[in-house]
């Protein structure tokens, strides 16, 4: 296929991939094409890189002193969606993941319910059951009349009603890639308020919003939006930077203040160093680079769908509108409730399962399009072929 446009990221071999040991590059033989895990296979933006190599010179290695991120992070907010975050209000996490579970320790008791809308992140889940806490589903509304996944506030408010304390409000959304709608988000605020649910929205993927759609930050939707939430957030998807565990929480009211002074101080000091410094220089010169994968995840988009159209025309998908993760419905290739398995030990290319996502995932699979456009029209190929063995 002729690929609709070069760029330098392009440049970046399989050879050169393989030499990475991080979880996407290291989980499989050498024979089989990662395309799972949220990671990026593009370089790293250069004020980052310099940075780090400046820290490495100086022995700079020690424990984080996340002082200084939470200000960094609300001028970049400010400039980024004119959302105005007082420094007071933002608290340093290593992870969303993590974070999620100390504010679930606060805002929740053992034994009583909180709120997903699967398919959704898996850790999602699993950290509400470790935490001894109920999981409630509220699935996401199937596409119809051509429109992608949507949130069903019905199914939340009688998730609200059965005595949930809590909402992980996946924002955008992962796996589907929709952004919700300032509307939706509304709505929700008004039902949260209402039955005394505190919001949880990770927002980690918002500053990868595509073309096409507009990524409102939660507290920003409403006064009851911004009394009943606390945002989970990190530069970690958009800079790729996940091994360097930096993350943020961050309140907008009293309401969201108090539950973040109840956090142990000790938490922010579990960041990683290198994470608070790559997050403080993602947001203060990251904007360029940031630039340049908006453009060239436009242009895989895009490339997908022909890749697809050309090589799996029975496989559907609604376009993201955020992020760089296709959620593929696989179910008339006849591949079972996890087609992820077949393309593994047919075509040896690793996609993410689909029923790992709960509820909806059955006969779903998880593409990672952030990679050059050769391997990503080899991993659709490798998928083809799985479908023909």
């Amino acid at each position: 296929m002729k690929f609709r446009s070069a760029h330098r990221f392009d440049a970046v071999t399989e050879e050169t991939l393989r030499r990475r040991q991080s979880a996407k590059w290291a989980r499989f033989p050498a024979d089989v094409l990662p395309a799972w895990v949220a990671e990026m296979d593009f370089p790293l933006a250069d004020p980052i890189r310099a940075a780090l190599r400046t820290a490495l010179e100086l022995d700079d290695s020690g424990y984080a002193y996340p002082q200084g991120l939470p200000s960094v992070f609300a001028r970049w907010a400010d400039a980024r969606w004119g959302w105005k975050v007082g420094e007071g209000d933002v608290f340093v996490v290593p992870d969303v993941v993590t974070g999620l579970g100390a504010l679930l320790g606060v805002v929740t008791k053992p034994g009583e319910r909180v709120v997903i809308e699967p398919p959704v992140y898996a850790p999602f889940a699993s950290t509400v059951r470790e935490m001894g806490r109920v999981v409630v589903e509220a699935p996401l509304l199937p596409p119809r009349d051509g429109a992608g996944f949507s949130l069903d506030l019905e199914a939340i408010e009688r998730a609200y009603a059965s005595g949930a304390r809590a909402h992980v409000l996946c924002s955008p959304h992962n796996p589907s890639g929709i952004v919700h709608r300032r509307e939706t988000l509304a709505r929700v605020a008004e039902l949260a308020e209402r039955y005394g649910v505190m919001v949880l929205s990770d927002e980690i993927h918002a500053p990868l919003t595509l073309t096409g759609a507009t990524h409102v930050p939660f507290p920003t939707v409403s006064e009851e939006a911004r009394r009943c939430s606390i945002v989970l957030t990190s530069a970690s998807k958009t800079w790729n930077l996940a091994g360097f565990k930096s993350a943020v929480l961050v309140a907008g009211s009293e309401e969201g203040r108090a539950v973040l002074a109840k956090l142990s101080p000790e938490t922010s000091y579990h960041a990683g160093h290198f994470g608070v410094m790559a997050a403080k220089v993602a947001f203060e010169e990251g904007e360029p680079w940031r630039a340049e994968v908006l453009a060239i995840l436009e242009r895989n988009r895009l490339l997908l769908g022909e890749l697809l159209a050309e090589h799996l025309p029975a496989v559907t998908w609604t376009p993201m509108q955020a992020s760089y993760l296709a959620w593929l419905d696989c179910r008339a290739l006849g591949l079972g409730e996890d087609p992820a398995r077949a393309f593994l030990a047919q075509g040896r290319v690793a996609l993410s399962p689909g029923p790992t996502f709960g509820t909806g995932g059955t006969g779903f699979a998880r593409l990672n399009i952030a990679t050059t456009a050769a391997l990503l029209e080899e991993a659709v190929k490798r998928m083809a072929a799985a479908t023909r063995g």
